[in-house]
Parts: structure tokens; sequence; C-alpha cells
């Protein structure tokens, strides 16, 4: 039976690889600064669902895909450091057109399908199936309780992303720190995408 010490370790294992940055952290800063927090919240519900059925599959064998065929993952890792390049490149001078129609934050269903490609979305499914799923009960019940602590804690962990870029979103109208701010996110996506890949 699950007691209070080990629902600790869980949620804090989840705040931890949550709330650091990685991509999912990344877009939706910047979804905060170009759309505000309460825009964002669709994209942060997508992230949260995704993950959870992320979770369950791996929890119910899913992830020893990556066992039998070993160069998914690395497949993976390029092709999420290469879309978060082309973040990248369309944050610079995005900021200019938050007010146009054709700009918009993503959608629920666009950050639920973004966990497939997410090799960090992946590595935290990995590690919770690894060291939380006990397999000495049911393991229905086991992957219940840890799915439902990642349902809770995920959206927690991130809001502290969008809120601060929410927050900061007054001082685009300033051009210099508009283009400070641009640079970077575009550098921190950068980032984001080099340590997926040299990960």
């Amino acid at each position: 039976m699950f007691d209070f010490s080990f629902l600790l370790a869980l949620s804090t294992f989840y705040f931890v690889m949550y709330a650091t940055p990685g991509p999912n952290n990344a877009m939706i800063l910047s979804s905060g600064i170009q759309f505000g927090f309460l825009r964002t919240l669709p994209h942060m519900a997508g992230i949260t669902i995704g993950h959870v059925i992320q979770l369950i599959l791996v929890c119910l064998g899913f992830g020893s895909i990556f066992t039998i065929i070993p160069g998914l993952q690395t497949v993976l890792k390029i092709f999420c450091a290469l879309y978060l390049c082309f973040l990248s490149y369309r944050l610079l001078g995005s900021l200019n057109i938050v007010q146009k129609e054709t700009s918009r934050p993503l959608k629920f269903y666009e950050g639920a399908i973004f966990q497939l490609a997410n090799p960090k979305a992946w590595t935290i499914s990995t590690m919770a199936a690894a060291g939380f799923l006990d397999r000495s009960i049911d393991v229905y019940f086991s992957i219940l309780v840890i799915s439902s602590v990642a349902l809770i804690v995920c959206p927690i962990s991130m809001a502290p992303w969008p809120a601060f870029g929410a927050a900061i979103k007054i001082y685009i109208k300033n051009r210099s720190v508009k283009k400070i701010i641009e640079y970077f996110l575009a550098i921190l996506l950068l980032m984001t995408a080099i340590l997926i890949l040299t990960g």
C-alpha cells in the first residue's frame, strides 16, 4: 500500500522533472509572453493529458519499444531538436505580431501530440515507471496512483513559466527590451535543442 513517504517522493520527483527547463517549459514561457497566461492554459492542459497518457502507456509496457528499436529515441531527439530550432527562428520578431489573427497559442491537441516527440517526457515516463511502479500489488491500481499524481503535479509545476512570461509581457512595448526578450527566448530554445541532442 502507498504511504505518505511514497507519495511525497513521487510528487517531488515529478515536480523537479516538470519544473526544470525543457521543450515544454520553453514553449509555454514564450506563449505566456505572446498571449498571456489564460490563453496558454489549453496548451498546458494538452501537455498534461498527453504526458499522462504517455505515462500510462509506458507503465503498460509500451516503453519497451525503445529497447526493441534503439534508434527510435535518437530519431525523436533529432525531430524535437529541429522543431525547437524552427520555433527559435519563428520567435525572432514574433512579439511584433501578437495582435495578428494568424498568431495564436498552441491548441490542446497540439500540446498533447507534441509529447510523442518530446524526449524529456519519454524520459520522465520511463523513470517513473521504473522507480515507482509497484508490481507487488495490483498493477492497474499502481498505474492509477502514479498517473493521478502526475495529473496534479504537472500543471502546478509548469505554471510559473507562462505566469512569468505573462508578467514581463508589459515590457515588450519597449523596442530594445522586446529584442532582448526575443533573443533570450530564442537562445533558450536553441540551448534546449542542444541539450536534447547531447543528453
